[in-house]
């Protein structure tokens, strides 16, 4: 039998409280009658074989790309390129997709005679992965032949050495990449595909660029004229990234794209309750929600964040697809498509959402109330295709407790982004006039970014612009539960209660709102009409 689809459930005097998240906590509300709650279709069964569905992809290419044991030759550079800690999220369960498909690359380079192969991490200005996440994966196979002999590397966005500018597109984009990977005979790209923004041509033109590049299109401008980063075609964030990408291709480098999809089987066992539609918990899922519930509010913050931060989602292989850049990024998209999406009639009033514990920004860190922001505005509200699930000028409303606290090491710059920008300014596009440079050229940034593991000094006000759609289009944005000085330093409103914050919203929408509930993770997309 196959999984269920995707569900929109009318709210009746009849329905129990609905699940929201609460970053590491949890809880259950009533919402009014006549709303709605848009549940995500239930977890793809995954490939019986994924190492024979490698094997296969690797050796029936789409597009015009030959087979890859045709492109491997003796005396080749050969460079393996792969998607850094952001995802899949939460990470999965050993074996990592990324170590599969890797492990049957490389023995067809062996095969082939190939002696000069280097793997790269794509961290784009993300911070650096330690040697246990790379472990992960990677596995330890991989990681002890290539790491002891500086064949795994972590692209240095601010190395002039290793970068190469291969010119500007028609719009005046530079496009400066990793210089190993620039100059390889072949660039071999794994991509995990979480959520229809990733992949395509944003893997290497986003992944392995510098931030003279990456300025073209993390920007107010482009983010506002991206009419959801989930659907390519109305996404200005893609058009900048397919044209830097077609840019790479003309310059001569040759991309040989893998990609995979995954399953929505987020949770292990003893939080399957957390996949499930409410209405049809059993007496033990009642029991795991009780005590998960009580658990996490007599645990610490920091305590609750460190098992949250343990959990390795049994997430599997749904597809994979290899060869040219575009037609393996059409079906990918396809797939992800397949397994998230919802359809949905009619725009909201008032959207609600639980944000969870967890973004692509804070693995094993904390979600600092700029990460709160940017998952709720930056990619929460943004999981649709055609419309926002919101009308224009209605109210978002989000759940999450917001400390004031940030990972120190992780996050150094998002400290004094949040004390001296927002501070002055929520606007974007003030935001970059006025601070940008700064914080992007700054020395200390930059040396923290190369040598420890912090995110680039640029990263918080990227992760600002992320919101710029969302706070453009809608009239509010209302927290609950979180602490109220950082909501304020937000520039949204802060409520105690789900009901305080409903009646607030009311004099945003006036009386009588409709209201969705996105009941996310694990993901959907809604396919609004």
């Amino acid at each position: 039998m196959s999984p269920r689809p995707g569900f929109v459930l009318d709210v009746d005097s009849s329905t129990p409280p609905t699940l929201f998240w609460r970053g590491e906590r949890l809880s259950l509300e009533r919402l009014p009658e006549g709303s709605r709650v848009v549940y995500p279709p239930e977890p793809l069964d995954p490939l019986e074989d994924p190492s024979s569905a490698i094997r296969h992809a690797l050796l029936h290419p789409v597009g015009d790309r030959e087979p890859l044991p045709a492109l491997l030759s003796a005396g080749m550079r050969l460079t393996i390129a792969f998607d850094d800690i952001s995802l899949p999220l939460p990470p999965m369960e050993r074996p990592d997709v990324r170590q599969l498909v890797i492990e049957q690359v490389l023995d067809l380079a062996a095969s082939a005679g190939v002696d000069d192969v280097e793997l790269v991490c794509a961290l784009a200005l993300h911070r650096r992965m330690t040697e246990a996440e790379l472990r992960h994966a990677l596995g330890d196979r991989i990681y002890d032949a290539f790491a002891p002999n500086g064949l795994l590397t972590q692209h240095d966005a601010e190395d002039p050495s290793n970068l190469v500018h291969l010119g500007l597109t028609d719009r005046g984009e530079d496009v400066e990449l990793n210089r190993r990977a620039a100059e390889s005979d072949l660039l071999v790209y794994v991509n995990i595909n979480l959520v229809a923004m990733d992949g395509g041509h944003k893997s290497v033109a986003t992944g392995l660029a510098s931030y003279r590049s990456l300025r073209h299109h993390h920007n107010p401008v482009t983010m506002r004229h991206s009419r959801s980063f989930m659907d390519q075609d109305r996404s200005e964030l893609h058009s900048a990234n397919w044209r830097m990408g077609r840019l790479i291709a003309d310059a001569g480098v040759r991309v040989f794209q893998i990609e995979t999809t995954l399953n929505t089987d987020t949770f292990p066992g003893a939080f399957h309750f957390l996949q499930k539609r409410e209405w049809e918990w059993k007496a033990k899922d009642r029991l795991a929600y009780a005590a998960a519930s009580a658990a996490l509010d007599r645990t610490p913050a920091r305590v609750a964040r460190r098992i949250f931060h343990s959990v390795r989602a049994p997430h599997r292989m749904t597809s994979v697809q290899a060869g040219e850049v575009e037609a393996v990024h059409a079906l990918t998209t396809e797939h992800v498509w397949r397994q998230q999406g919802v359809a949905v009639e009619g725009q909201t009033d008032i959207l609600t959402m639980g944000l969870p514990y967890i973004s692509p920004y804070n693995v094993n860190s904390v979600l600092n109330p700029i990460l709160v922001a940017c998952l709720g505005l930056g990619y929460f509200f943004n999981l649709y295709r055609g419309k926002p699930l919101v009308r224009e000028g209605g109210v978002l409303i989000m759940t999450h407790p917001t400390p004031w606290e940030f990972h120190p090491v992780h996050h150094p710059s998002y400290i004094d982004f949040f004390e001296q920008v927002l501070s002055e300014t929520t606007d974007p596009v003030e935001v970059a006039d006025r601070f940008e440079e700064d914080f992007a050229t700054d020395p200390w940034y930059i040396h923290l970014y190369r040598t420890g593991h912090a995110y680039h000094g640029v990263h918080p006000f990227y992760m600002w612009y992320w919101c710029a759609h969302a706070l453009e289009h809608l009239g509010a944005v209302i927290l609950v539960g979180g602490d109220t000085k950082a909501v304020h330093r937000l520039g949204f409103r802060a409520a105690s209660t789900l009901t305080d914050a409903l009646e607030m919203a009311t004099d945003v929408v006036g009386p009588s709102p409709t209201l969705t509930h996105l009941h996310a993770p694990p993901l959907l997309l809604a396919d609004v009409t």
